[in-house]
């Protein structure tokens, strides 16, 4: 990639380190404990973003029990009629990589998010604005 990495904007309304939700399962709250500082830290995380880290961590979460079901079961079960079948945490962890993903995306928290230039405020006296027909 050629030139300067843009600067994010941060936000005068960012939260800071927040705990995690006391109802998450335990890969949850580890993914909170690991992202939380991070998003902190850049100073870009609202109130607003809030429901995009906790599906977030419930997807990374989800990614990582569903690796754990399939470890000690294996990706193949064998059905009543002694058919081999896929077994059905494959998809399940798969849908949850897709979202796990896409919400990194969102949060900034991918390598390639992290080098799109950000969103900045344009001025509205800047008198260029081409909708303006007047």
């Amino acid at each position: 990639m050629r030139g300067t990495k843009p600067h994010m904007v941060t936000d005068p309304e960012a939260v800071g380190v927040l705990p995690a939700p006391g109802w998450f399962t335990d890969f949850a709250r580890a993914e909170w404990d690991r992202v939380m500082p991070i998003l902190t830290e850049r100073r870009i995380l609202t109130d607003a973003d809030l429901g995009s880290l906790e599906n977030y961590c419930i997807a990374v979460a989800t990614v990582r029990a569903m690796e754990a079901h399939l470890q000690e079961h294996g990706h193949v079960l064998i059905d009543v009629e002694g058919k081999m079948k896929r077994n059905p945490a494959v998809g399940v962890q798969s849908d949850a990589m897709t979202r796990a993903r896409l919400l990194a995306a969102e949060l900034g928290l991918t390598p390639v998010s992290r080098s799109r230039p950000a969103i900045r405020e344009e001025d509205p006296d800047d008198g260029d604005n081409p909708l303006d027909v007047s």
